[in-house]
């Protein structure tokens, strides 16, 4: 759980609680502060890591009752600049905000997009976001690829952020997604176990892979609707690994429509500008006051011109 007393905007102070105990440093921290485990392994080699005033070991196992103090410096490049680029607001109040960003936004600033992300939007919208993230991912608790569309969450607080990154991590956030896929599955329902990892390969894609070379990643799906040769899924991913829905669904041979890294280009016939896949809705505890809460963003417009081309072609 988090300890009182944060000093600054870089700075973080946690106390180990039971459930935690035994488990890596830089496991734990990357959890706790929603960071790459790379990143947070830099932490501590750098000295920026201390539990119970001493630095420590990347492998080192932490206790119950362990104070931990971590210094985020914030990364280094370019400030991020605000960018009057309009927002599709869903929800909004002192803690979150839940945004339904548009196919070909990426979320977040990196090499080659440095404008035009939903970050340049939100600091243009708000001077309230979280610092967790450093100053290149403000607020950004979880993220979207750049050509799946829906619904995302940010944090305007820093313990709205911790709060829903434990949250993401013991999987007690709902997430459901629209998917129309090339083909009909056998099983009108069903879910895909198969471990997700870095593509041996092209390393830029990920792929199915023997457990002990890739994380354990499980996806449940469902046909909502059956047409000649696709299919519309309402799919629940359960872990969130990188990619996860659209390699799972290659994967059992019904690749997303318009999918240019895992599937067929069947896209371009149907005007699409990236795959038919969209976050529909969110549903999660409020970080702040614990009410129930459920969001939901209608489908684009894209997909719903996919859905009538296939409707007009005959539903079996």
């Amino acid at each position: 759980m988090e300890s009182p007393g944060v000093d600054t905007p870089q700075t973080r102070v946690i106390q180990v609680g039971q459930c935690d105990e035994g488990k890596r440093l830089d496991v734990y921290l990357s959890w706790q502060l929603a960071l790459s485990r790379s990143r947070v392994q830099k932490l501590i080699t750098g000295n920026l890591v201390l539990i119970n005033g001493e630095h420590a070991r990347v492998s080192r196992k932490v206790k119950e009752g362990d104070v931990l103090t971590v210094t985020v410096p914030a990364p280094e490049g370019d400030r991020v600049l605000p960018e009057d680029i309009p927002l599709d607001i869903l929800y909004e109040d002192d803690d979150i905000i839940a945004v339904n960003k548009p196919r070909g936004q990426v979320v977040h600033p990196a090499c080659g997009n440095r404008s035009g992300t939903l970050v340049n939007a939100l600091l243009a919208h708000t001077d309230r976001l979280s610092t967790i993230g450093g100053k290149e991912r403000p607020g950004i608790v979880h993220r979207l690829d750049k050509n799946t569309s829906g619904v995302i969450l940010v944090a305007k607080t820093d313990v709205a952020h911790m709060t829903l990154a434990r949250d993401l991590r013991r999987r007690m956030v709902e997430k459901i997604y629209l998917a129309i896929v090339v083909g009909v599955p056998d099983e009108r329902e069903g879910h895909i176990d198969a471990a997700v990892g870095r593509h041996p390969i092209h390393r830029k894609k990920m792929a199915v892979l023997k457990e002990g070379k890739a994380r354990a990643a499980l996806t449940y799906y469902e046909t909502l609707r059956e047409f000649r040769g696709y299919a519309l899924l309402r799919v629940q991913p359960i872990t969130g690994r990188t990619h996860q829905i659209r390699v799972h669904l290659k994967y059992i041979g019904h690749p997303i429509v318009g999918d240019n890294v895992y599937g067929p280009r069947g896209g371009k016939s149907f005007r699409m500008t990236g795959q038919a896949l969209h976050a529909f809705s969110l549903a999660f505890s409020h970080p702040a006051t614990g009410e129930h809460m459920y969001i939901e963003a209608p489908m684009p417009e894209d997909m719903c011109s996919v859905l009538m081309k296939l409707d007009s072609g005959g539903i079996r």
